[in-house]
């Protein structure tokens, strides 16, 4: 026995309560002599307080690599739990909020509602209800495909109705609801509200619990995270490349993604055919005999990635998710169609049709409700209907009615069962049997993947992605791919909390040690538009392909006006318009924190305009600003003139490209203050959506005292593809 301390010690986690209070007081140790509790990895470790002394066996005291071990695992989780719930809180908080502060016009206006529909019943689908919800107006919205959304009759607060959004077109929305919807959605005066995904957030918990005793191999990935433990390197691997046009620094990355170190990150910046290379790494993991598990955080990079992968020949695909969610032309690999074609469905079809033979023949017997049971359990009824006898003011008749009912539900309820088996045993064959299954995180937790583990995790958009998020995939297989860019935009986070904007890409890429290959040519932007971001965020290291480098924008027509002519000039693939001081003033709109500049969005109008009459197509004309009430009162201007071109944040063009874009900056002041405006990934982002021109708006006396806006001018001042031009009076 070792001598007197108030050493830490631990206990087996498999022991439960009772048995651990029995080892307590083996040692005489109270409650009271424990100052706290970690729980990890298998174990539970108790620190005594300090004026506690036990004698305790050698084995029961971890030495200090275990302790360590175990304590930062379960801060870990404890701190992310906290956080996530924070989180969740400030979301559901924002839209309540706003839905509570604004009206139903002006949250139209910011894109996260929309009015005045009529409801029409469309059938089922995947057993859903479809209800498509229409106006003559065009719809003009933020909400899209796979959204949650709240339906309400004009007042979302008194309404507890949601659905899944399934499709967006220009005068409908089309939305899928688990149940039957009430009559009244087919009525007028419909209001349909974007509202929150509380799911997710609920799987991400149970995720870090999960993590708290994962067993090897999947601990390693955990380990590494946590820095427990050091990656290991990838060895050099020959591939036979499926795609023929993959550039060396694809290949490369390819190559040390199937190299065997347990995280490996793929650097894609923008343009750079990251999802290409990620849809390689994932067929020659196939190839090599391994079953992959592909996700994301959003839906649309999840089909992206299936899309790509659909057109190579023999492999096995199954699409996890909501079928409301899965894109377009990709429903023939969603779970919910295989299970619907697979060979047990015609049993399963069979019993429902039995369950609803029973309920019909339940429902004409009398209901056992609380006020005919007087106490009575099921086994008493069915005593009292076989000996015929009544029961405190209950007669004969009604008893053996109620035992009727009875009997009908045991049977409905034992058919339920089956179904169930039926339907887990069906989804955990096709997803067993499939070579690639393709998921967005949150669904990784849901039942349909629940304790099917995988040989890689590869996980796009990794650097838009909350920690935990990323956590979901990556733990569900010994080795994980990360792609992504953390010189673009962060996570999304409402709660104001900066370590959940640290992506776990970004974390591993600081951190070190840890297998990484950035994308070094892009096939998106003329080169000109490309210089400035690749200098500020890349250190130069980007390479145009010669397929774009002299990318043009093509005209039909140029405008007779000498300014837009200078404006839309092909030869000059960067244009910036500098807005005079005293005529472009910002302002706040009434009961807003969101800033919009008149002047700016009329420039963008007027240049929309002179685009289109010179033969460029509306759908490829993208209009960029940074403040949601900028959005609005562009769209407003653009509608006035009859021009349909998608009108966007920054984080709302994220992941997508135009032929043209054009940016607003909005911010326009005396003391030259311009707020996020300023954040260097945000620009990037703006501006490396544009492939053959770029045309930016903004008030170069209020931008140019501040980083990075100073390098941009003197960047413009010096390139010969570049023009800057002093904006019209208005």
């Amino acid at each position: 026995m070792a001598q007197k301390r108030a050493l830490p010690f631990i206990l087996p986690a498999r022991l439960d309560e009772r048995a651990r209070l029995k080892q307590l007081r083996r040692y005489k140790i109270k409650p009271s002599n424990i100052a706290k509790i970690y729980e990890a990895d298998g174990w539970i470790l108790y620190i005594p307080t300090k004026k506690s002394f036990f004698k305790l066996p050698k084995e029961m005291i971890p030495g200090r690599e275990l302790e360590h071990r175990i304590k930062r695992i379960h801060d870990y989780i404890e701190e992310y739990r906290s956080l996530i719930d924070l989180e969740r809180r400030a979301e559901m908080d924002a839209q309540r909020n706003e839905i509570r502060t604004l009206s139903g016009r002006e949250r139209e206006v910011y894109g996260r509602a929309i009015l005045g529909l009529k409801g029409r019943g469309e059938g089922m689908k995947f057993d859903l209800f479809i209800v498509r919800f229409s106006r003559d107006k065009v719809i003009d919205t933020e909400i899209g495909s796979g959204d949650i959304v709240l339906i309400s009759r004009g007042e979302p607060l008194k309404s507890d109705l949601t659905a899944t959004v399934m499709s967006v077109a220009k005068n409908y929305i089309e939305a899928a609801f688990s149940q039957k919807p009430p009559a009244w959605v087919r009525s007028e005066g419909i209001r349909v509200d974007l509202y929150v995904n509380d799911i997710t957030f609920k799987r991400m918990e149970s995720n870090l619990e999960k993590m708290r005793h994962i067993k090897a191999p999947y601990s390693d990935v955990r380990d590494i995270v946590l820095g427990l433990k050091s990656a290991s390197k990838s060895a050099t691997t020959e591939i036979e490349a499926f795609n023929g046009d993959l550039n060396e620094t694809q290949l490369e990355a390819v190559s040390s993604a199937l190299g065997g170190s347990e995280t490996v990150l793929i650097h894609g910046p923008p343009g750079t055919g990251k999802t290409t290379t990620v849809t390689e790494v994932i067929v020659q993991a196939v190839k090599r005999g391994q079953r992959v598990l592909a996700s994301a955080d959003s839906n649309v990079a999840v089909d992206n990635m299936l899309r790509k992968l659909s057109k190579v020949e023999g492999l096995n695909l199954v699409r996890i998710g909501h079928p409301a969610r899965v894109g377009e032309g990709l429903e023939r690999y969603a779970l919910f169609t295989l299970m619907e074609n697979d060979p047990a469905n015609a049993e399963i079809r069979e019993l429902v049709e039995e369950v609803r033979e029973h309920i019909e023949a339940r429902n004409v017997h009398s209901k056992p409700t609380p006020a005919r049971l007087r106490g009575m359990s099921r086994e008493r009824i069915r005593t009292l209907a076989a000996s015929g006898r009544s029961y405190r003011g209950v007669d004969t008749a009604t008893i053996r009615s109620m035992a009727r009912w009875i009997a009908e539900d045991e049977k409905v309820q034992r058919l339920f069962e089956r179904i169930r088996a039926l339907e887990e045993a069906t989804v955990r064959r096709i997803v067993t049997r499939a070579d690639v299954v393709l998921s967005t995180n949150g669904m990784v937790g849901s039942e349909a993947l629940e304790g099917i583990y995988f040989d890689l995790a590869v996980i796009d958009e990794a650097s838009q992605q909350m920690e935990p998020s990323t956590l979901l995939p990556m733990l569900r297989a010994p080795r994980a791919v990360l792609a992504g860019d953390h010189r673009q935009l962060p996570p999304t986070v409402l709660s104001g909390l900066d370590i959940l904007r640290d992506s776990l890409f970004e974390r591993l890429m600081q951190a070190g040690g840890i297998v990484s290959t950035m994308l070094g040519v892009q096939y998106r932007m003329n080169g000109t538009i490309m210089d400035f971001p690749n200098t500020l965020m890349y250190d130069g290291l980007l390479e145009a392909d010669p397929s774009v480098a002299g990318r043009i924008l093509k005209l039909e027509r140029v405008p007779s006006d000498p300014f837009q002519r200078s404006l839309i000039e092909p030869e000059k693939a960067v244009t910036f318009i500098d807005t005079p001081s005293v005529d472009a003033d910002e302002r706040l709109r009434p009961r807003s924190t969101s800033y919009e500049n008149e002047f700016e969005a009329g420039l963008v109008t007027s240049a929309v305009k002179s685009l289109v009459e010179c033969g460029v197509k509306e759908g490829d004309i993208g209009i960029i600003t940074p403040y949601l009430s900028q959005v609005k009162l562009i769209r407003e201007m653009l509608e006035r003139e009859d021009l349909q071109c998608e009108v966007r944040s920054v984080d709302g063009f994220q992941g997508r490209e135009k032929e043209v874009v054009i940016i607003s900056f909005v911010r326009s002041n005396l003391a030259r203050e311009i707020g996020f405006v300023k954040d260097s990934r945000r620009l990037n982002v703006a501006m490396t959506r544009a492939k053959s021109k770029l045309i930016m708006i903004g008030n170069r006396t209020t931008l140019e005292p501040n980083t990075p806006f100073d390098r941009l001018f003197e960047w413009l001042e010096k390139e010969v593809g570049a023009s800057l031009l002093k904006a019209p009076a208005s």
